[in-house]
Parts: structure tokens; C-alpha cells; sequence
């Protein structure tokens, strides 16, 4: 288990957020042109939904990392 922790780490550290949706807003660009083929659309689409995917994954791990100050001073995860 610990190996598959360390793989998704460096998975992250590769991929990061930022580059993703860069990536993502380049594949709407590339849809939203009226040349594309039906092919290469599809191609474009299947590509958009496995960044988002990631980008959700990435996301989901984050939201489970994130705490919250209390009043008193203490960490308490965020819900």
C-alpha cells in the first residue's frame, strides 16, 4: 500500500492542477473549432474526460487534506 501512496505522490507532482486545466482549456479550444473532424473530436472529447477525471481525483485529495482552525486553536478536518 505504502507503494501505491508514494506512486500517486509523484503522480501529482508530475501532473499538476494548474497544468491540467491549461490542458483542458486547450481541448475546449481545439472542440470548439468549426474544422475539427468528427474523429478527431472524439479523440479531443476522450482526452477532455480523462484530465477532468484527474483533475476530480486531485481535487478529492486535496478536500480530504484540508483543515480547519477552530476557535479555540485546534485543527479539525473541514466538512
Amino acid at each position: 500500500m505504502a507503494d501505491k501512496a508514494k506512486k500517486e505522490n509523484s503522480n501529482e507532482q508530475a501532473f499538476p492542477l494548474e497544468q491540467a486545466f491549461e490542458q483542458l482549456e486547450d481541448v475546449i479550444d481545439r472542440l470548439q473549432d468549426n474544422g475539427i473532424s468528427l474523429e478527431n473530436a472524439f479523440s479531443e472529447y476522450e482526452k477532455g474526460m480523462k484530465l477532468l477525471k484527474q483533475c476530480n481525483e486531485a481535487i478529492d485529495r486535496v478536500e480530504k487534506q484540508v483543515l480547519m482552525i477552530s476557535e479555540s486553536g485546534e485543527l479539525c478536518e473541514f466538512e
